[in-house]
């Protein structure tokens, strides 16, 4: 893997939809840039702001003022902040919402937050007035990495995560690397569990840059930016092959299956972060791999052992309070939304960068492999 960018002018990353295709702008600062790209895309455009009471305390006046400088009118609608806002009432709301303040089908959403606003809000973009256009303004790293792109959109279900939703793009992702410096430690620590997906699922590469420059990836400045746009870059080039998830997208679910399963048995609080089970999930599925003879011991010892190091959970016993037992893990992966007939499909690694679909995995094998990982605590 090469030096880092240099910083400077924002990076563009392009995503290749034909007439959806749209950019990604990866910069410090961009958000100040709204209002423009906004007219830019859509002139006279009304704008509803979907955001939570955190994340506007931070960014709300500067996405307004930067709408209102490009004479763009807006209205905001606040939620609560968490996965628990990723429910059928709450989705409700923010339709109301946005029919009550008359944004009409050629004016524009903004997603204004971290993962669960992008999810809710494009899912409300794509319902309210049978699909509005929406914009992207993702500001956690995991959402600047992975979740705003590519136009996956939902809510939860009491049968798992994401099983209600659309694929629904955006007309814009504006990921600005200066926001994430008012995030919680534990949020980018989560966050970071996506760069590393990336990573171990197709670039043995930027894994090996990621062994020796992580540390300053925390720290910020070119490398923090560095590593969004290879990852936004790797997201983009998937979307672009497999928009609808019927191949090599399913790729980017590597750690998800075990980790989706964990953080519902958890009740989607904040004793996992959604991160933090893709982290132990990404675990788990190495270790699997191992289990099944697909790569050496050394290659799941490596893996684990750099989410390790930058704190992220790779054992079940590091999840806080009780993990669900075997029979509630099961049913829950049973729930996956990559099961098809009844038949589990995991993603497997033939090697760090060398993840693949497996499909009709034994339940048995599975089984077998929690009960022996449950038995470790």
């Amino acid at each position: 893997m090469t030096a880092p960018l240099r910083s400077g002018e924002p990076i563009l990353v392009p995503v290749a939809l034909g007439a959806r295709a749209y950019d990604i702008v990866i910069g410090r600062g961009v958000l100040t840039s709204l209002g423009a790209r906004i007219k830019a895309l859509r002139p006279g455009a009304k704008v509803a702001i979907v955001t939570d009471a955190t994340v506007a305390k931070h960014y709300l006046a500067v996405a307004e003022h930067a709408l209102k400088s490009a004479g763009s009118e807006s209205s905001t609608i606040t939620v609560l902040e968490g996965e628990g806002s990723k429910s059928y009432a709450t989705f409700e709301t923010v339709c109301e919402a946005i029919i009550a303040a008359r944004i009409e089908r050629g004016d524009l959403v903004v997603a204004l937050g971290g993962g669960v606003i992008g999810d809710l809000a494009g899912f409300a973009a794509a319902s309210a007035r049978r699909g509005l256009d929406y914009v992207q303004v993702p500001t956690t790293l995991l959402a600047q990495v992975d979740s705003s792109v590519g136009g996956k959109t939902g809510i939860n279900s009491r049968h798992g995560k994401n099983l209600v939703g659309a694929f629904h793009q955006p007309v814009l992702v504006l990921a600005d690397s200066a926001v994430l410096e008012t995030l919680p430690k534990r949020e980018f620590r989560a966050g970071y569990a996506e760069v590393a997906k990336y990573a171990l699922l197709g670039d043995a590469a930027f894994f090996s840059w990621l062994e020796a420059n992580w540390q300053d990836v925390f720290a910020g400045g070119p490398a923090r930016e560095h590593a969004i746009a290879v990852c936004c870059r790797a997201k983009a080039g998937i979307v672009a092959r497999d928009e609808r998830e019927t191949g090599e997208r399913a790729l980017l679910n590597l750690g998800h299956t075990f980790g989706h399963a964990l953080e519902a048995g958890a009740g989607f609080a904040g004793r996992l972060l959604h991160g933090e089970a893709v982290a132990l999930g990404m675990a788990l599925a190495f270790e699997f791999s191992a289990r099944r003879g697909l790569i050496a011991a050394a290659d799941a010892t490596r893996a684990c052992a750099h989410l390790a190091a930058v704190g992220l959970p790779t054992h079940l016993k590091d999840v806080h309070g009780r993990v669900p037992d075997i029979d509630a893990l099961m049913d829950l992966i049973a729930q996956d939304k990559k099961v098809k007939r009844g038949k589990l499909t995991f993603i497997l690694v033939h090697g760090i960068g060398r993840a693949f679909v497996e499909n009709d995995v034994s339940a048995t094998d599975v089984r077998a492999f929690l009960a022996g990982k449950l038995s470790e605590k």
